[in-house]
């Protein structure tokens, strides 16, 4: 496995670790707030978190040339955005209807849309080792979904869920097209797009505030699980696709499952550590997937970050870059095997 690609794994875990905290918290906190401006106040939190980070390396001299989000990019903004927008409204709506551990478990939806809209809309590659591990993260969600025939059923709790898992599914896919641009750039117009349009939304409807302490809290939730988590979802999918991102992802529903045991004192039980044995191979499934054929590079003209020790930057430059920088650069047609997922450079149709 490449350094690249362990590194994709470990910001996806990472990205998932995040933001399972958001479904038992957000729970916690939508007693105060309604669900609306809850969906307002946490992308807000996200954009304001991440703007508070970019001048932080500002100041300190570590920020990192990225290349920046352009005109051409503005269809996938703009779906991103409104996107953004719908599906954390969804889920705080079905928050209130619904466990925040029920909500957590529904979340594993969100993986199965990914998948399905990268392969048929985006024509993202699948191989049966990523199906397999699919089918196993599904599998995991339905036993711990029916362990109570009684209490589980599509309530109108449940569909709203789905509904959310649905718009973040093409949601990952929009982003995906812009993963080869700066993450923070990214997370910033997340969140004060969505953010802000959320926050009309709640105005609309006659939402309102109350509590400092509890907005402070949805700000401080919305910067850790969703500003930060998006970002380094955003630095796995440049190396993993977003297919392979959501199944690590994965993980996201069993954070907030444990979590809501430890706040609402509920034990876990026989079918969560079956399923958990189940997710753990699932995992292992999609990490260790093994890819590798003849595949052509077309000539193509980007810009992205990129370092010279990748064999598809073979480019020249007029100055000296030891490191990763980030500039418009052409690719020249290319023929090769080797072993990839499919990140900004393995687009191709199999």
């Amino acid at each position: 496995m490449t350094s690249k690609k362990t590194s994709a794994i470990f910001f996806a875990i990472l990205a998932a670790l995040l933001f399972g905290i958001s479904s038992p918290v957000s729970k916690l906190l939508l007693t105060k707030i309604p669900p609306t401006m809850m969906a307002a106040l946490l992308y807000l939190g996200a954009g304001l978190g991440m703007c508070v980070v970019r001048l932080f390396n500002h100041r300190q001299g570590t920020e990192v040339k990225e290349a920046r989000i352009t005109q051409k990019d503005f269809p996938y903004v703009l779906a991103m955005i409104i996107l953004d927008i719908a599906a954390p409204v969804f889920l705080m709506v079905g928050l209130t209807l619904s466990s925040a551990a029920h909500a957590s478990l529904l979340g594993n939806f969100e993986i199965v849309a990914t998948s399905l809209i990268a392969l048929l809309i985006f024509q993202e590659s699948i191989g049966k080792r990523l199906w397999a591990a699919l089918a196993l993260i599904t599998l995991a969600s339905i036993i711990l979904s029916v362990e109570d025939l009684s209490s589980f059923t599509f309530s109108l709790g449940s569909l709203f869920v789905l509904l959310s898992c649905i718009c973040w599914g093409f949601e990952n896919n929009c982003t995906r097209k812009l993963a080869i641009k700066d993450p923070m750039d990214i997370v910033i117009l997340k969140g004060f797009g969505s953010g802000l349009g959320a926050l009309f939304l709640a105005l609309f409807l006659k939402e309102t505030l109350s509590g400092i302490g509890y907005i402070l809290g949805a700000l401080m939730l919305g910067f850790v699980a969703y500003g930060l988590s998006i970002f380094f979802y955003v630095r796995a999918q440049r190396e993993l696709g977003a297919a392979r991102t959501s199944a690590y992802y994965a993980l996201a529903p069993f954070i907030g499952v444990g979590l809501s045991f430890a706040i609402f004192r509920e034990m876990p039980n026989a079918s969560f550590l079956v399923a958990l044995g189940i997710m753990i191979a699932g995992a292992y499934l999609a990490s260790s997937e093994d890819h590798a054929h003849l595949h052509e590079h077309p000539a193509i003209t980007h810009e992205h970050r990129h370092s010279h020790k990748d064999p598809h930057h073979s480019h020249s430059h007029s100055d000296s870059f030891a490191g990763e920088h980030s500039h418009v650069h052409t690719h020249m047609p290319l023929a090769h095997s080797h072993h990839h997922t499919p990140d900004i450079h393995h687009g191709h149709i199999h």
